[in-house]
């Protein structure tokens, strides 16, 4: 009987199979095989014609970057300008961070060592200088006035562009 049982559940399972099998399946492969042989044309669109490039010439590179702020204009003073007094001393020696542009010096940490607060300041190229205040750096005559945990504070002396010069106070701070 179990033979019976057997061949009983192996009647649908082979109707089943035989079901999944095409009639049509050697048409097909004939139908392939031909394609392989003879892909046929196949039509794309021509490209389109690469643009023609024309340079603009930029005749302002030497001009004031629209990035950076103006100088500042300040008031008119009896006199016709800034204050006649105030001009930097070109007499004094520079410092090393005086030969750099303030955009060009970054602030990597402060410190204090006997209660003195102390800048670490790195120049474009790559060493690092520690300023006090009263120290000088930028190209501006930037001289630091406070150095906090987070910032270092300058005063720049600056043209007016009216042949006198004016204070623009400053501030680095450490990026975070």
């Amino acid at each position: 009987m179990t033979h019976w049982l057997t061949r009983a559940a192996l009647v649908p399972l082979l109707l089943t199979l035989g079901a999944c099998s095409d009639a049509n399946l050697p048409e097909l492969e004939r139908e392939l095989e031909a394609m392989r042989v003879d892909p046929g044309q196949v039509d794309l669109e021509p490209v389109p014609p690469m643009p023609t490039y024309t340079s603009v010439s930029y005749d302002y590179a030497d001009e004031r970057s629209p990035f950076q702020a103006r100088l500042p204009e300040p008031e008119e003073l009896p006199g016709g300008g800034a204050d006649s007094d105030l001009s930097p001393d070109e007499s004094r020696p520079k410092e090393p961070l005086e030969a750099y542009d303030l955009s060009q010096l970054e602030l990597v940490g402060t410190l204090t060592v006997d209660g003195q607060p102390s800048a670490l300041i790195q120049a474009p190229d790559g060493k690092v200088h520690r300023l006090r205040i009263g120290n000088h750096m930028g190209s501006d005559f930037g001289r630091i006035i406070g150095i906090t945990d987070t910032s270092v504070q300058l005063v720049e002396i600056v043209p007016t562009g009216r042949g006198g010069w004016t204070e623009r106070g400053t501030r680095l701070t450490l990026d975070d």
